[in-house]
């Protein structure tokens, strides 16, 4: 492969630049956004096992620079590598690709994750919103 046959949407036109700058890019859900600018996120990986060829997935957090604050607990965020930030951050917020839809009445803390995930999938997520609202106890 030359250089000229690598491009980033984030370079110009020279290939030096391009082979420099040409970053690891991940997509992930967030799951914590409770430090200033900085976002916790799950980045989700799926391989096939060596010996027994079933798909498995296996998941990776990692911390991520967000500049203005943007990304909220379950939206699906593109970050990028970069320098070391901190200790812990090695990745940048690139953008907010996808914001989980959430039911009218709203969803409390805990049930937020899993309508993300859920909403990630395509399917819907179990023990929704009307069984935490009623307050009443289920034996």
């Amino acid at each position: 492969m030359t250089d000229t046959a690598m491009t980033d949407s984030t370079t110009g036109t020279d290939p030096k630049d391009a082979t420099r700058n040409s970053r690891r890019v991940l997509e992930g859900i967030v799951s914590s956004s409770a430090m200033d600018k900085t976002i916790t996120v799950r980045v989700e990986r799926m391989f096939k096992h060596p010996k027994y060829k079933k798909y498995i997935r296996r998941h990776s957090k990692v911390h991520a620079h967000d500049e203005q604050n943007e990304a909220a607990v379950g939206d699906r965020v593109e970050i990028m590598e970069c320098r070391p930030l901190s200790k812990s951050k090695r990745y940048r917020l690139v953008r907010v690709t996808e914001r989980p839809s959430l039911p009218a009445g709203g969803l409390n803390p805990s049930q937020v994750q899993a309508a993300a995930t859920a909403d990630a999938m395509g399917t819907e997520a179990e023990g929704g919103a009307a069984n935490a609202d009623s307050g009443e106890v289920q034996s």
